[in-house]
Protein backbone atom coordinates (compact mmCIF):
# COMPACT_ATOMS: atom_id res chain seq x y z
CA UNK A 1 0.00 0.00 0.00
CA UNK A 2 1.26 3.12 -0.87
CA UNK A 3 0.45 6.03 1.21
CA UNK A 4 0.75 9.85 1.07
CA UNK A 5 0.40 11.80 4.24
CA UNK A 6 -1.14 15.22 3.74
CA UNK A 7 -0.85 18.01 6.42
CA UNK A 8 -3.56 20.59 6.18
CA UNK A 9 -5.86 17.78 4.04
CA UNK A 10 -9.05 19.94 4.23
CA UNK A 11 -7.42 23.10 2.85
CA UNK A 12 -6.79 24.32 -0.46
CA UNK A 13 -3.40 22.42 -1.61
CA UNK A 14 -4.05 19.48 0.78
CA UNK A 15 -7.50 18.84 -0.50
CA UNK A 16 -6.11 19.22 -3.92
CA UNK A 17 -3.33 16.75 -3.09
CA UNK A 18 -5.80 14.36 -1.25
CA UNK A 19 -7.68 14.31 -5.26
CA UNK A 20 -4.92 13.50 -7.44
CA UNK A 21 -3.41 10.82 -5.38
CA UNK A 22 -6.43 9.19 -4.43
CA UNK A 23 -7.11 9.45 -8.28
CA UNK A 24 -3.71 7.63 -8.82
CA UNK A 25 -4.44 4.73 -6.16
CA UNK A 26 -2.53 6.29 -3.20
CA UNK A 27 -4.37 6.10 0.34
CA UNK A 28 -4.14 9.64 1.80
CA UNK A 29 -4.13 9.98 5.59
CA UNK A 30 -4.60 13.42 6.17
CA UNK A 31 -3.76 15.55 9.21
CA UNK A 32 -6.20 18.84 9.91
CA UNK A 33 -7.71 20.44 12.69
CA UNK A 34 -9.83 23.16 11.23
CA UNK A 35 -7.17 25.50 12.15
CA UNK A 36 -8.05 28.23 10.04
CA UNK A 37 -11.04 28.73 11.38
CA UNK A 38 -9.40 29.58 14.81
CA UNK A 39 -7.46 31.98 12.89
CA UNK A 40 -9.56 33.93 10.51
CA UNK A 41 -12.98 32.94 11.53
CA UNK A 42 -16.25 30.59 10.43
CA UNK A 43 -16.07 31.88 6.79
CA UNK A 44 -12.98 30.52 6.62
CA UNK A 45 -13.65 26.96 7.78
CA UNK A 46 -12.69 23.98 5.81
CA UNK A 47 -15.39 22.17 7.35
CA UNK A 48 -17.69 21.84 4.37
CA UNK A 49 -14.17 20.58 1.89
CA UNK A 50 -13.32 17.68 4.74
CA UNK A 51 -16.99 16.60 4.18
CA UNK A 52 -16.27 16.57 0.68
CA UNK A 53 -13.22 14.39 0.90
CA UNK A 54 -14.68 11.96 3.03
CA UNK A 55 -17.73 11.84 0.53
CA UNK A 56 -15.50 11.41 -2.25
CA UNK A 57 -12.88 8.73 -1.47
CA UNK A 58 -14.62 7.27 1.05
CA UNK A 59 -11.70 4.32 2.60
CA UNK A 60 -8.98 5.92 0.15
CA UNK A 61 -9.15 8.76 2.40
CA UNK A 62 -8.48 8.59 6.38
CA UNK A 63 -8.71 11.35 8.47
CA UNK A 64 -6.83 12.56 11.36
CA UNK A 65 -8.34 15.55 13.22
CA UNK A 66 -4.61 16.45 14.80
CA UNK A 67 -2.55 19.31 15.62
CA UNK A 68 0.41 19.04 13.89
CA UNK A 69 2.58 20.13 17.13
CA UNK A 70 0.84 17.57 19.38
CA UNK A 71 3.79 15.14 18.84
CA UNK A 72 2.53 12.45 20.58
CA UNK A 73 -0.21 12.67 18.33
CA UNK A 74 1.40 12.59 14.78
CA UNK A 75 4.45 10.43 16.34
CA UNK A 76 1.27 7.63 16.91
CA UNK A 77 0.23 8.40 13.22
CA UNK A 78 3.55 7.68 12.36
CA UNK A 79 3.89 4.72 13.70
CA UNK A 80 1.08 3.52 12.39
CA UNK A 81 1.78 3.81 9.00
CA UNK A 82 5.73 3.25 9.44
CA UNK A 83 7.34 3.04 6.00
CA UNK A 84 4.07 2.33 4.05
CA UNK A 85 4.38 6.23 3.99
CA UNK A 86 6.15 7.24 -0.02
CA UNK A 87 5.21 10.88 0.41
CA UNK A 88 4.73 13.93 3.10
CA UNK A 89 2.57 16.83 1.65
CA UNK A 90 3.55 19.39 4.30
CA UNK A 91 0.59 22.11 4.19
CA UNK A 92 -0.37 22.86 7.29
CA UNK A 93 0.06 26.47 8.33
CA UNK A 94 -0.41 29.81 9.38
CA UNK A 95 -0.64 31.94 6.53
CA UNK A 96 -1.17 35.59 7.19
CA UNK A 97 1.00 38.45 7.71
CA UNK A 98 -1.33 40.42 9.92
CA UNK A 99 -2.82 37.45 12.08
CA UNK A 100 0.88 36.36 12.62
CA UNK A 101 1.34 39.79 14.87
CA UNK A 102 -1.46 39.05 16.55
CA UNK A 103 -0.05 36.27 18.59
CA UNK A 104 3.63 35.46 17.32
CA UNK A 105 4.09 32.26 19.90
CA UNK A 106 1.45 30.46 17.87
CA UNK A 107 2.38 32.01 14.20
CA UNK A 108 5.55 30.20 14.80
CA UNK A 109 4.74 26.96 16.32
CA UNK A 110 2.42 26.20 13.91
CA UNK A 111 4.68 27.29 10.85
CA UNK A 112 8.33 26.16 12.85
CA UNK A 113 8.08 23.92 15.48
CA UNK A 114 4.76 21.78 13.64
CA UNK A 115 7.26 21.53 10.65
CA UNK A 116 10.15 20.08 12.94
CA UNK A 117 7.72 17.59 14.51
CA UNK A 118 6.83 16.01 10.80
CA UNK A 119 10.10 16.16 10.03
CA UNK A 120 11.57 14.27 12.56
CA UNK A 121 9.16 11.57 12.79
CA UNK A 122 9.51 11.01 8.68
CA UNK A 123 13.44 10.52 9.99
CA UNK A 124 12.19 7.83 12.63
CA UNK A 125 9.47 5.93 11.03
CA UNK A 126 9.97 6.53 6.96
CA UNK A 127 13.41 8.13 6.49
CA UNK A 128 12.85 6.94 2.23
CA UNK A 129 10.18 8.59 1.79
CA UNK A 130 9.79 11.64 0.01
CA UNK A 131 9.31 15.14 2.30
CA UNK A 132 7.21 18.17 0.05
CA UNK A 133 6.95 21.32 2.18
CA UNK A 134 4.28 24.41 0.84
CA UNK A 135 7.00 27.27 1.42
CA UNK A 136 6.20 30.71 0.43
CA UNK A 137 7.74 33.64 -1.63
CA UNK A 138 7.05 35.53 1.30
CA UNK A 139 11.08 34.04 2.66
CA UNK A 140 12.49 36.58 0.71
CA UNK A 141 10.69 39.53 2.93
CA UNK A 142 10.51 42.77 1.27
CA UNK A 143 13.67 42.33 -0.86
CA UNK A 144 11.60 42.43 -3.97
CA UNK A 145 10.43 45.84 -3.49
CA UNK A 146 13.54 47.14 -3.74
CA UNK A 147 13.96 45.98 -7.26
CA UNK A 148 13.17 48.71 -9.38
CA UNK A 149 9.84 49.27 -10.55
CA UNK A 150 7.89 51.00 -12.73
CA UNK A 151 4.41 52.26 -12.25
CA UNK A 152 2.00 51.73 -15.22
CA UNK A 153 -1.76 52.93 -15.66
CA UNK A 154 -2.97 49.41 -14.23
CA UNK A 155 0.31 47.60 -12.24
CA UNK A 156 3.62 48.02 -11.11
CA UNK A 157 6.24 46.10 -13.57
CA UNK A 158 9.71 45.68 -13.37
CA UNK A 159 11.87 47.40 -15.55
CA UNK A 160 12.80 45.72 -18.99
CA UNK A 161 16.36 45.92 -18.94
CA UNK A 162 16.29 43.83 -15.28
CA UNK A 163 17.15 39.95 -15.58
CA UNK A 164 14.37 39.32 -13.78
CA UNK A 165 11.84 40.88 -16.33
CA UNK A 166 11.85 38.08 -18.71
CA UNK A 167 10.66 35.51 -16.56
CA UNK A 168 10.66 36.35 -13.16
CA UNK A 169 12.24 36.24 -9.22
CA UNK A 170 14.48 33.06 -9.26
CA UNK A 171 16.11 31.38 -6.21
CA UNK A 172 19.03 33.66 -6.94
CA UNK A 173 17.40 36.57 -4.37
CA UNK A 174 19.02 36.39 -0.76
CA UNK A 175 16.78 36.18 2.45
CA UNK A 176 18.70 38.20 4.39
CA UNK A 177 18.75 42.06 5.42
CA UNK A 178 15.22 42.61 4.98
CA UNK A 179 11.64 42.49 6.18
CA UNK A 180 9.60 39.96 6.37
CA UNK A 181 6.93 40.09 8.95
CA UNK A 182 6.84 37.45 11.81
CA UNK A 183 4.75 35.20 9.38
CA UNK A 184 7.18 35.00 6.94
CA UNK A 185 10.15 34.42 9.30
CA UNK A 186 8.86 31.67 10.95
CA UNK A 187 8.16 30.19 7.48
CA UNK A 188 11.61 30.75 6.86
CA UNK A 189 12.66 28.89 9.93
CA UNK A 190 10.69 26.23 8.43
CA UNK A 191 11.99 26.23 4.70
CA UNK A 192 15.31 25.73 6.45
CA UNK A 193 14.75 22.91 8.24
CA UNK A 194 13.40 21.18 5.02
CA UNK A 195 16.35 21.93 4.06
CA UNK A 196 18.44 21.22 6.85
CA UNK A 197 16.84 17.81 7.53
CA UNK A 198 17.81 16.77 3.21
CA UNK A 199 21.26 18.13 3.72
CA UNK A 200 22.09 16.66 6.84
CA UNK A 201 20.25 13.35 7.33
CA UNK A 202 20.29 12.66 3.38
CA UNK A 203 16.73 13.13 2.88
CA UNK A 204 14.24 13.78 0.07
CA UNK A 205 12.89 17.01 0.76
CA UNK A 206 11.62 20.19 -0.72
CA UNK A 207 10.81 23.35 -0.52
CA UNK A 208 7.96 24.79 -2.73
CA UNK A 209 8.51 28.85 -2.66
CA UNK A 210 4.91 29.63 -3.47
CA UNK A 211 3.34 32.79 -4.99
CA UNK A 212 -0.58 32.97 -4.45
CA UNK A 213 -1.58 29.29 -4.97
CA UNK A 214 -4.94 29.61 -5.11
CA UNK A 215 -8.20 27.26 -7.08
CA UNK A 216 -12.16 26.94 -6.65
CA UNK A 217 -11.20 24.78 -3.11
CA UNK A 218 -9.90 27.95 -1.18
CA UNK A 219 -11.75 28.88 1.91
CA UNK A 220 -10.92 32.78 1.37
CA UNK A 221 -10.93 35.22 3.97
CA UNK A 222 -10.00 38.97 4.21
CA UNK A 223 -6.29 38.39 5.80
CA UNK A 224 -5.44 35.08 3.04
CA UNK A 225 -6.57 34.24 -0.09
CA UNK A 226 -6.78 36.85 -2.56
CA UNK A 227 -8.58 35.54 -6.02
CA UNK A 228 -11.12 33.16 -3.55
CA UNK A 229 -12.51 36.10 -1.25
CA UNK A 230 -11.95 39.01 -4.09
CA UNK A 231 -14.48 36.86 -6.31
CA UNK A 232 -16.77 35.75 -2.91
CA UNK A 233 -17.13 39.53 -2.37
CA UNK A 234 -17.19 40.35 -6.11
CA UNK A 235 -20.24 37.43 -6.01
CA UNK A 236 -21.73 38.29 -2.92
CA UNK A 237 -21.60 42.70 -2.74
CA UNK A 238 -19.47 42.26 0.41
CA UNK A 239 -17.14 45.53 1.35
CA UNK A 240 -13.65 44.77 -0.36
CA UNK A 241 -10.34 46.75 0.40
CA UNK A 242 -7.22 47.54 -1.13
CA UNK A 243 -4.26 47.91 1.00
CA UNK A 244 -1.46 49.95 -0.40
CA UNK A 245 0.66 50.56 -4.05
CA UNK A 246 -2.33 52.28 -5.30
CA UNK A 247 -3.69 48.21 -6.05
CA UNK A 248 -1.31 47.80 -8.76
CA UNK A 249 0.83 45.02 -6.86
CA UNK A 250 1.30 42.26 -9.34
CA UNK A 251 1.28 38.41 -7.64
CA UNK A 252 1.61 35.62 -9.77
CA UNK A 253 -1.20 33.05 -9.34
CA UNK A 254 -1.14 29.35 -9.66
CA UNK A 255 -3.79 26.65 -9.62
CA UNK A 256 -3.37 24.23 -6.89
CA UNK A 257 -3.82 21.51 -9.25
CA UNK A 258 -0.70 22.43 -11.00
CA UNK A 259 0.89 22.86 -8.12
CA UNK A 260 0.07 19.83 -6.95
CA UNK A 261 1.25 18.04 -10.26
CA UNK A 262 4.56 19.53 -9.74
CA UNK A 263 4.97 17.47 -6.46
CA UNK A 264 3.77 14.43 -8.37
CA UNK A 265 6.82 15.30 -10.68
CA UNK A 266 8.88 15.90 -7.80
CA UNK A 267 7.99 12.69 -6.40
CA UNK A 268 8.55 10.32 -8.97
CA UNK A 269 12.34 11.43 -9.33
CA UNK A 270 12.76 12.92 -6.04
CA UNK A 271 16.47 15.35 -5.28
CA UNK A 272 17.98 16.18 -1.84
CA UNK A 273 17.35 19.60 -0.17
CA UNK A 274 16.07 21.27 -3.86
CA UNK A 275 14.00 24.82 -3.29
CA UNK A 276 11.92 25.90 -5.79
CA UNK A 277 10.58 29.40 -6.34
CA UNK A 278 6.87 28.09 -7.64
CA UNK A 279 3.64 30.49 -9.08
CA UNK A 280 2.03 31.53 -12.33
CA UNK A 281 5.21 32.85 -13.53
CA UNK A 282 4.45 35.16 -16.56
CA UNK A 283 2.11 32.28 -17.39
CA UNK A 284 -0.72 33.67 -15.35
CA UNK A 285 -0.10 36.47 -13.42
CA UNK A 286 -2.11 40.01 -12.29
CA UNK A 287 -2.19 42.89 -10.36
CA UNK A 288 -5.15 43.89 -8.06
CA UNK A 289 -7.38 46.10 -10.14
CA UNK A 290 -6.56 43.82 -13.26
CA UNK A 291 -7.60 40.83 -11.22
CA UNK A 292 -11.12 43.40 -10.04
CA UNK A 293 -11.40 43.71 -13.62
CA UNK A 294 -11.92 40.53 -14.26
CA UNK A 295 -14.00 39.14 -11.32
CA UNK A 296 -16.13 42.21 -12.44
CA UNK A 297 -16.41 40.95 -16.37
CA UNK A 298 -16.76 37.01 -15.06
CA UNK A 299 -19.85 37.59 -12.74
CA UNK A 300 -21.64 40.78 -14.28
CA UNK A 301 -21.25 42.96 -11.43
CA UNK A 302 -19.29 45.75 -9.53
CA UNK A 303 -17.04 45.01 -6.53
CA UNK A 304 -17.83 46.97 -3.65
CA UNK A 305 -14.27 48.27 -2.82
CA UNK A 306 -12.31 51.07 -0.50
CA UNK A 307 -8.53 52.02 -0.98
CA UNK A 308 -6.21 51.93 2.02
CA UNK A 309 -3.61 53.77 1.84
CA UNK A 310 -1.26 51.72 4.63
CA UNK A 311 0.20 48.58 3.29
CA UNK A 312 0.53 45.45 4.73
CA UNK A 313 3.78 44.81 6.53
CA UNK A 314 6.37 42.62 4.58
CA UNK A 315 3.93 42.64 1.59
CA UNK A 316 5.00 42.71 -1.92
CA UNK A 317 5.09 45.21 -4.41
CA UNK A 318 5.64 43.39 -7.51
CA UNK A 319 5.94 39.00 -7.59
CA UNK A 320 6.66 37.10 -10.31
CA UNK A 321 7.90 33.50 -9.91
CA UNK A 322 11.03 31.96 -12.29
CA UNK A 323 9.88 28.49 -12.37
CA UNK A 324 12.94 27.68 -14.65
CA UNK A 325 14.52 25.69 -12.25
CA UNK A 326 11.65 23.31 -11.68
CA UNK A 327 10.99 23.09 -15.27
CA UNK A 328 15.09 22.17 -16.09
CA UNK A 329 14.49 19.51 -13.66
CA UNK A 330 11.21 18.25 -14.81
CA UNK A 331 10.72 19.33 -18.45
CA UNK A 332 7.45 16.76 -18.49
CA UNK A 333 5.90 19.77 -16.29
CA UNK A 334 3.86 22.70 -17.12
CA UNK A 335 1.28 25.63 -16.35
CA UNK A 336 -2.31 24.65 -17.85
CA UNK A 337 -4.39 27.66 -15.86
CA UNK A 338 -4.03 31.29 -16.72
CA UNK A 339 -5.63 34.21 -13.89
CA UNK A 340 -8.84 33.85 -15.98
CA UNK A 341 -9.63 30.25 -16.23
CA UNK A 342 -8.86 30.09 -12.76
CA UNK A 343 -11.34 33.18 -11.80
CA UNK A 344 -14.08 31.58 -13.81
CA UNK A 345 -13.67 28.34 -12.46
CA UNK A 346 -13.74 29.68 -8.79
CA UNK A 347 -17.10 31.59 -9.84
CA UNK A 348 -18.45 28.61 -11.10
CA UNK A 349 -17.98 26.13 -8.54
CA UNK A 350 -18.91 28.25 -5.60
CA UNK A 351 -22.11 29.99 -6.84
CA UNK A 352 -24.35 27.67 -4.99
CA UNK A 353 -21.99 27.79 -1.86
CA UNK A 354 -21.59 31.53 -1.65
CA UNK A 355 -25.36 32.72 -3.09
Amino acid sequence: MSIVLITGSAGLIGSESVKFFCERNFTAVGIDNNMRQVFFGEEASTAWNLQRLCSDYGERYIHHSVDIRDEEAVAKIFQEYGTDIALIIHTAAQPSHDWAAKDPYMDFTVNANGTLVLLENTRQHCPEAVFIFCSTNKVYGDRPNYLPLIETSSRWEIAADHPFYAAGIDESMSIDACKHSLFGASKVAADILVQEYGRYFEMKTASFRGGCLTGPSHSGTQLHGFLSYLMKCTMTGQPYNIHGYKGKQVRDNIHSYDLVNAFYHFYQTPRTAEVYNMGGSRFSNCSMLEAITECEVITGKKLDWQYMETNRIGDHIWWISDVNKFKAHYPDWQLTYTVTDILKEIFGQNTSRWI
